[in-house]
């Protein structure tokens, strides 16, 4: 029989954090975090990262565990989290996946191959003395043009899967998006509850803007600063995380702190919308929908249990 999982995702800001703790207790479960920003250590405020009073005895994996300077994508995450998986069935515990990165979720849940390869091949060599001379967005260009599906989906300062994309293509002829479609049709290996966390709009924005301005209250400016202060820079995946290259483009004097604010508050609008997109579109996605629980948890955590108890899991 298939090892169970429980996923529990939804927008940022929507109030994933306390279900899934309440959760882990109600099941036996050990929660693994699927996000992008909370795996950094030093991260925390921005990052909204759970603090270690609020993980009321629940372990945690995949929290604190690469430095800033550190590359984090889907690739080392699958990696990561297997192994996670592995040590809590061995506890004989429920894993629950938390977290808004809906493409690490796919990753795990339908075990996506993408054919990453560590070897140093001609091409790739090519490709990064091609970025070394022609920057960023050029290596960007030149994606869009041969695989544009790939292009919208990855940073054009996240060069390492850039160029991995090129050299895809110039190797097999495929897009590499093309075959990451593929596989995302696989069957998936685990016994799994797939649950979205949703609120009305309105609602979501209005505490998108109140963690804003908490994050800002908590520390925001001085946490990017001390990063500033260990080498950290725009160019890195870990300051592409919402909160530090705006606080950085403010410290940096591209604008000033209430311009640097703003964007933060729109752009993470703008990412809670793109996050829904994408788990509409994901299969076997059980939508939990707050305002017909009367924004009750307590009452969603029922409906999660009274389905747990449904599959036979306890």
């Amino acid at each position: 029989m298939k090892q169970p999982i429980i996923i529990l995702t939804g927008p940022t800001a929507v109030g994933k954090t306390a279900l899934s703790i309440e959760l882990a207790h109600a099941v036996g479960g050990e929660i693994i975090s699927a996000d992008s920003m909370q795996v950094y250590r030093h991260m925390d405020i921005g990052s909204a990262k759970i603090r270690p009073e609020e993980m009321d005895g629940v372990p945690h994996h995949l929290i604190d565990v690469l430095e800033p300077t550190e590359d984090f994508n889907v690739v080392v995450f699958q990696s990561m989290a297997k192994e996670a998986l592995s040590k809590i069935y061995s506890a004989a515990h429920v894993p629950i996946v938390t977290g808004g990165t809906g493409f690490y979720i796919q990753a795990l849940l339908y075990d996506i191959d993408f054919k990453e390869d560590d070897g140093d091949s001609r091409i790739r060599r090519e490709l990064e003395e091609l970025a070394a001379e022609q920057g960023a967005e050029f290596m960007h260009g030149l994606l869009a043009q041969i695989d544009p599906e790939s292009a919208d989906a990855i940073h054009p300062n996240n060069q390492k899967r850039v160029i991995r994309a090129i050299e895809y293509y110039r190797l097999t002829g495929e897009k590499i998006s093309a075959h990451n479609e593929e596989e995302r049709k696989k069957e998936s290996p685990y016994r799994f509850l797939y649950y979205v966390i949703n609120t009305d709009r309105e609602k979501l924005y209005s505490q998108i803007d109140l963690r804003v301005d908490q994050m800002i209250e908590n520390g925001l400016i001085d946490e990017v600063e001390k990063l500033a202060s260990m080498g950290c820079e725009k160019g890195m995946v870990s300051m592409q995380g919402l909160g530090y290259k705006e606080i950085l483009d403010y410290l940096n004097g591209e604008c000033t702190l209430e311009e640097a604010i703003y964007v933060l508050k729109r752009d993470t609008r703008h990412f809670a919308k793109r996050q829904l997109t994408w788990f509409k579109r994901e299969r076997d996605v059980r939508w939990l929908n707050l305002p017909e629980f009367g924004y009750d948890r307590s009452l969603v955590l029922k409906k999660i249990l009274d389905d747990v108890e449904n599959e036979r899991w306890s």
